[in-house]
This record gives C-alpha cells, sequence and structure tokens, in this order.
C-alpha cells in the first residue's frame, strides 16, 4: 500500500470506510481527532491521561517508515470526517507487530474498531509477522472483549499489573 493509496472498508453496520496511510500534513487533524474521543479513550490509548495529546505523542503516528512502523487514518466515506486511528509498530526482525487502535466515540459500537482490528492484522501478515499484540489497561474491558472476540489472548503484562498483553499468532 502506497502513501496515496486509499482502501474502502465496510464495517459489519455498513459504514463504509475510506482508509488510508497517515503524513506528516495529518499531524493537526489527528490532535483534532484525538481531541474530539473521550478523556477515557485517549487514556486508553495512550496509556496516559491528559486533556489534549502532545506533539511528543503524535509524531510517532506521523513519522513513520511504512514498513516497521506504519500509522493509518479511517474516514466515513459519507462524511469525510475521521473516525478511527491505528498503528502498526513491528519488532527488529519482524517477529511482532503491536497494534493500537482509537476510535471516535460516536462510531464506538459500529464495527470501526473491527474493521480496524483485522485491518491491522492484516498489514502485520503482509510483513511476515509471526504474531500481533495490543497492550491494554486492565480497564479498557471494551477493546478486550473485542480482540478476544477476534481471536487474541490476555496473558499478563510483565512489571505491570494494571496492563494486559493480548495476542493473537498467524503461524
Amino acid at each position: 500500500m502506497s502513501l496515496s493509496d486509499t482502501i474502502t472498508l465496510a464495517t459489519r453496520s455498513g459504514i463504509e470506510l475510506d482508509v488510508r496511510p497517515v503524513t506528516e500534513a495529518d499531524e493537526p487533524e489527528l490532535v483534532a481527532f484525538f481531541d474530539r474521543v473521550s478523556d477515557e479513550d485517549r487514556r486508553f490509548r495512550f496509556l496516559a491521561a491528559a486533556e489534549h495529546v502532545t506533539h511528543e505523542q503524535i509524531a510517532p503516528l506521523v513519522h513513520t517508515d511504512h514498513f516497521r512502523t506504519d500509522s493509518w487514518l479511517a474516514f466515513n466515506k459519507a462524511s469525510g470526517q475521521i473516525v478511527a486511528s491505528g498503528l502498526l509498530a513491528c519488532d527488529g526482525p519482524l517477529d511482532t507487530c503491536e497494534v493500537a487502535i482509537s476510535v471516535c466515540g460516536n462510531h464506538r459500537g459500529k464495527g470501526v474498531g473491527w474493521s480496524m482490528l483485522d485491518f491491522l492484522a492484516k498489514q502485520a501478515q503482509a510483513r511476515g509477522c509471526r504474531r500481533v499484540i495490543s497492550i491494554e489497561s486492565r480497564d479498557n474491558h471494551a477493546a478486550i472483549e473485542l480482540e478476544r472476540e477476534k481471536g487474541f489472548t490476555p496473558e499478563p503484562f510483565e512489571g505491570d499489573p494494571t496492563l494486559v498483553v493480548l495476542s493473537k499468532t498467524f503461524r
């Protein structure tokens, strides 16, 4: 998938998403998106409480190599509004990829997270990764349930009992 490519994903509720890689020019839109998500969702995504995301938190989302790390925006095709952000970060040997997804509150429960998780997992597989993981706050019941429904297995996060790692192995 090149930087100019946009793909369309359908959600289980029938919403069509236009998904494309993030560029550096998207930083203001990405900041505005994270300003629209709930405080709790922002805390779950960055594992830190803040009223506003900082440049340092956004930088890894807009400065990627588009292979080991990549970031995507999902737009509601009907409205053109950003409704989700997804990040994929692979380890050095491309064995394990971490995914992180945020969905705007007015699109939660509509299958956007499901579609983005499927998309990111396929991106990890296309890179040859054996396993995909997500690190979640134990309080993020919605994400944990979604990932479990998608075949992810929970395991303890070593050194921090407030977190859980959910993983899915491809091979």
